[in-house]
């Protein structure tokens, strides 16, 4: 495949290069005539353990570097957009990302045929669908999914290491406003066999990055947070605890899916309960300020739980106005599915905050309804004995515990006449199960 790239920093050169490692015809376009020669004479401009090499086999076969941006458009089937986009501590810089998509955009106008532009460049979720988009399509004067593709592909590439990164990737996100766009991402990476793809919208695409870095510097603060409270404590080897974490079967263990099993945590929701993760992270906060320490991350993880449960009435929010005798059932009062503790569940703040808004409630739990009763009064909710009872004349469903047996909760919703809402707050089931569903994060 004939490919363009715009930009010769880290992201666009290695991206280049490796691509054209792989047979693709790649030009590499950059304003700086200095660094395009030296491309062209196989001198890397930025060090990268083996791309010095990979530069030396690809010149002058399957990659070439160049100023001419239009002629380099023209010429090829994809484009992908690689300059940089700087923080100001206000807002990311996106003047390089847009001059590139308008000077795209002017070749597109006068060029023939279906052409892709993609974005690699880092950007904040909106970026290309929003005024990327409305860039190219100015300066072409034709229409993004009709004339011409648009898609965004995050680069997930550690300096000192990218060439190993990129030629042995460990996912491939594949965001497009359209299957062909999409389409023609997998065709570039299709000597990529192994990698896992995730195809999905742009937005999606570019929060995809951010998550991952965002994730990054969370667990990194982390390991710091528990370090300052061990260095405060005494006697506590912050290196030897953090291993005793990291060998955990949650991050070691792949599930069918191949993804780490830590991952069934970190999906979004109402919120984490049970036993352990509340009482012992607030614990750790009130043993930590006593140690002199603020644990600030920690007091951030407990107020972002706390208020999750409020996302059900903001969704519910969306169909009534009022909730006041709204019939309402709450299905899973366990903390989690395989047990009957319901110590710390979610379902009790989501269940007192819509009896404060006025709405009529009953709940069900496979196992865990004494427990409940203890906790919640039957006098303030009807306790059902059976799913068919929970979801008998309802106007609203909400899934808090995904147990096995709410499976079929979309199916017999379906027959009711007054098409119910349904809330599902552990992403259990597909977004078109119902045609009034609603989830956390969705």
């Amino acid at each position: 495949m004939k490919i363009s790239i715009i930009g010769t920093g880290y992201v666009g050169l290695v991206t280049g290069v490796c691509l054209a490692s792989k047979g693709h015809q790649v030009t590499c376009v950059d304003i700086d005539r200095a660094r395009v020669e030296a491309l062209n004479a196989a001198r890397s401009p930025i060090f990268e353990r083996g791309l010095d090499e990979l530069l030396r086999d690809t010149v002058g076969r399957t990659l070439t570097a160049t100023t001419d941006l239009p002629e380099a458009v023209r010429s090829s089937d994809v484009t992908f957009v690689a300059v940089g986009t700087p923080f100001d501590g206000k807002s990311i810089d996106l003047s390089a990302v847009l001059g590139a998509s308008r000077e795209i955009g002017e070749v597109l106008q006068e060029k023939d045929g279906y052409h892709v532009v993609v974005v690699k460049s880092t950007v904040v979720p909106g970026t290309t669908d929003g005024c990327v988009r409305a860039a190219l399509e100015s300066a072409s004067g034709k229409k993004a999914g009709r004339d011409f593709g648009l898609g965004m592909n995050p680069e997930f590439l550690s300096e000192g290491e990218a060439v190993h990164d990129f030629l042995f990737p460990d996912r491939l996100v594949l965001g497009g406003i359209d299957d062909r766009s999409i389409d023609l991402l997998d065709t570039v990476y299709r000597p990529f066999p192994e990698a896992l793809r995730i195809r999905t919208n742009t937005r999606t695409a570019e929060m995809i990055k951010y998550a991952s870095n965002a994730l990054l510097a969370n667990l990194i603060s982390f390991s710091n947070e528990i370090a300052n409270l061990g260095a405060a404590l005494g006697d506590i080897d912050s290196v030897d605890v953090m291993r005793g974490v990291h060998i955990s079967q949650y991050f070691t263990a792949r599930n069918d899916e191949g993804l780490p099993g830590i991952t069934s945590f970190l999906r979004a929701g109402c919120g984490f309960g049970g036993s352990c993760l509340p009482k012992d992270v607030k614990a750790l906060i009130v043993h930590g300020e006593q140690a002199g320490l603020d644990m600030s991350l920690l007091k951030a993880v407990i107020r972002v739980n706390e208020e999750q449960p409020a996302r059900v009435l903001q969704l519910l929010g969306k169909h009534w106005a009022d909730l006041r005798g709204v019939r309402i059932a709450v299905l899973g009062l366990a903390f989690k599915p395989g047990t009957s503790d319901v110590r710390e569940s979610p379902a009790f703040p989501i269940i007192r905050l819509l009896r404060e808004h006025g709405a009529e409630l009953r709940a069900y739990d496979p196992v865990a309804m004494n427990e409940a009763r203890a906790v919640i009064p039957e006098s303030d909710i009807r306790y059902c004995e059976s799913l068919l009872s929970a979801l008998e004349d309802i106007d609203a469903v909400v899934v808090v515990t995904p147990w096995e047996e709410f499976q079929g909760v979309p199916a017999a919703l379906q027959t009711h006449a007054s098409a119910p809402v349904l809330v599902d707050c552990r992403a259990a089931f597909e977004r078109t199960s119902l045609p009034r569903y609603e989830r956390i994060g969705l």
